[in-house]
């Protein structure tokens, strides 16, 4: 039995997905298409304002290269990329101002669980600032106690099986035991965080982990 396509038809293929690739993209993106692309893109995921301008760029930008290969006029396509941009900042703006988007609470709350999951402050001042958020405001949602950090510290041991989650023998092993400090030093934590997390044991450890539970 022949299997697999046959010379003509993958051609037809091609061709069909150049057809595709050169169709017309229609009109640009009005503000109430790009109002209603943000408002379900919120309501799938929390953003920064910076996030969301993003995502809504990357529509209109999307939109430009498909009118690029339809073979719209290049200065036409110019002048509606950049009516488009004034949109989003309008946009973003109104979002801001009646409170879809608040960068300080998203900040607040992903701080939190990335502590939660074993992040460092720094892993997660990083990772705010990715996103967009400035760093007087990511400082002011980083938890900055000790206590915290130690639990995210004993968060990511027992996620990486090392510490007080090391099998046995591991915990015997010199050379385990400095792999495990440097993969801690590695994701962001400081030097005593490190000592206090890798020299507990599982029941210590997991009793931390359950008070913060407890906290949260």
């Amino acid at each position: 039995m022949t299997t697999g396509w046959s010379g003509a038809a993958k051609k037809e293929a091609a061709k069909a997905r150049s057809r595709d690739r050169n169709a017309d993209p229609g009109p640009v993106p009005t503000r109430d298409v790009l109002h209603e692309a943000a408002l379900a893109y919120l309501a799938r995921s929390a953003a920064t304002a910076a996030t969301l301008g993003r995502v809504l760029d990357r529509k209109i930008a999307t939109w430009a290269r498909k009118a690029g290969r339809a073979q719209r006029d290049p200065e036409l396509v110019a002048a509606d990329l950049a009516s488009c941009r004034e949109s989003i900042e309008a946009i973003v703006a109104r979002f801001r101002e009646v409170g879809l988007i608040n960068d300080a609470a998203y900040a607040k709350s992903r701080a939190r669980s990335l502590s939660r999951a074993g992040r460092s402050r720094r892993a997660i001042s990083a990772h705010l600032a990715a996103k967009g958020v400035d760093a007087e405001t990511a400082r002011e949602a980083i938890p900055s106690d000790a206590g915290t950090e130690l639990d995210a510290a004993i968060a990511f041991a027992r996620k990486r099986r090392i510490g007080p989650y090391a099998r046995e023998t591991d915990t015997q092993d010199q050379k385990s035991k400095q792999k495990a400090l440097a993969a801690m030093a590695r994701a962001g934590f400081g030097w005593s965080t490190c000592e206090r997390a890798l020299g507990m044991d599982r029941e210590q450890a997991e009793e931390r982990l359950a008070e913060a539970r407890l906290r949260d």
